[in-house]
């Protein structure tokens, strides 16, 4: 027999790709930018559990629901895991997989997997990126919403796929196949100590919009075109230091060359936060 609760999460998950979720997210999103929205913004942070007491302002401060899903942290709350060849985490979130590509396929979730070219839709990056390990973030409404570095970049390129915003909860996650490949993603293209690396960040439905700290591009605008950006000369962003910004919860996938980082991660499904230690550089070639 089957499982009640399964049979209501698979018809909702279904129920999601007949929607027009781009639309939705964009109206949502302008509703959350104006000041009409200031007044949902205690029953928001009841009904999901926010760390009130860790945001940079008091409540009553933020103009917009939009300002507080985008909140700062008060300075200090998030300290950065010493060592020079330490990763650190990029985000307030939960674990949701890691791991080795299997040559060029990475996990989902168990019994799920997608290929680095359907996510990056880059061909050569993709094959750079073959048998290296993966980290991916689930962030929820609750969390905090900023992305920062895992370690010190030289930021060389941004990609953009255009795509749909589909929830990326875990419902969604177990019951989309590909479903990575199949949103909106936002690509960040670095060298590091470890090598080569690149930051997916995957947008989500509602707000949906994804902006960088080093760059105007951002996304979810209507109308917009796979995209490729090369940067004559890498900008350079420290560890722990702000990369991207999403207007609502989503998911970041973080991924390595081969060999260029030796993971230490909690267990799956754990709750991770920023300036946590996830790793070490173990690339002698690149490591300082």
């Amino acid at each position: 027999m089957k499982n009640p609760l399964d049979v209501v999460a698979r018809v909702s998950v279904r129920g999601m790709k007949v929607l027009p979720t781009n639309l939705v997210s964009r109206g949502f999103g302008s509703f959350a930018r104006t000041g009409a929205s200031k007044h949902v913004i205690r029953a928001y942070a009841r009904a999901f559990g926010v760390a009130v007491n860790e945001a940079e302002l008091p409540l009553d401060d933020y103009p917009t629901l939009n300002a507080f899903f985008t909140r700062k942290l008060k300075p200090g709350v998030r300290p950065l895991a010493e060592g020079a060849d330490v990763m650190i985490c990029p985000v307030d979130g939960q674990l949701s997989e890691s791991g080795a590509c299997e040559h060029d396929r990475l996990l989902q979730v168990k019994g799920q997997s997608y290929t680095l070219f359907n996510l990056l839709r880059d061909g050569p990056m993709a094959r750079a990126f073959e048998d290296g390990s993966y980290v991916t973030l689930y962030l929820s409404p609750r969390d905090y919403h900023r992305v920062h570095a895992p370690l010190d970049l030289r930021i060389t390129g941004i990609g953009y796929m255009p795509g749909a915003l589909l929830p990326v909860n875990g419902p969604s996650v177990r019951y989309n196949e590909e479903l990575f490949t199949h949103n909106e993603r936002l690509m960040v293209y670095a060298e590091s100590d470890a090598g080569p690396m690149v930051m997916v960040l995957v947008g989500a439905h509602c707000v949906g919009s994804i902006s960088l700290a080093f760059h105007d591009f951002v996304t979810n605008k209507g109308g917009q075109s796979p995209t490729r950006l090369n940067f004559q000369r890498p900008i350079f962003v420290r560890k722990g230091d702000e990369v991207g910004m999403f207007e609502m919860g989503s998911t970041v996938v973080m991924i390595f060359e081969k060999e260029g980082i030796d993971l230490e991660l909690p267990t799956q499904g754990e709750l991770v936060r920023l300036g946590q230690r996830l790793g070490r550089v173990t690339n002698e070639e690149t490591k300082t």
